[in-house]
């Protein structure tokens, strides 16, 4: 597990920790309170790994697919809205988890049930207005 801080105009160097804490984790859930910053660091990530279209939240798609360069994608989803979990399973949500590409999921404990049994959790807390506090933590650590 590791645990750190930033303020919002050091966004980008959160991104940076993230990524090189991950490794090889292509599955990634992200959670925290309406507000916390969930959207926005996925924005921050997603420069880091130069993402060629325009990130926004997938809130009304459930999903948005995003190319990297080398043909390589991320998958970004936000059940939000879902009501049942068993809509995830009409999008496919099993053939993105295991395409291989990155999958960046908001509000997952929507479709917890469907999740793989490994991934990385990153916990985002408000720690003041622009201030964050982040956990990270592959879930085959947890035991």
């Amino acid at each position: 597990m590791h645990t750190f801080h930033y303020s919002l105009d050091q966004i980008q160097d959160a991104a940076r920790q993230l990524i090189a804490y991950a490794g090889k984790s292509k599955i990634w859930v992200f959670q925290g309170q309406m507000g916390a910053g969930k959207t926005t660091l996925i924005k921050a990530l997603s420069k880091e790994m130069r993402v060629v279209d325009q990130v926004s939240s997938p809130t009304f798609g459930i999903v948005n697919e995003y190319d990297m360069p080398g043909g390589f994608r991320i998958y970004h989803f936000d059940f939000y809205r879902l009501d049942d979990p068993t809509e995830a399973l009409d999008i496919g949500i099993e053939e993105y988890f295991y395409s291989g590409e990155y999958c960046w999921i908001e509000w997952a404990e929507k479709i917890a049930q469907f999740l793989p049994e490994e991934f990385l959790l990153i916990r985002i807390v408000i720690d003041s207005d622009q201030n964050r506090i982040i956990t990270l933590q592959h879930t085959q650590d947890a035991n």
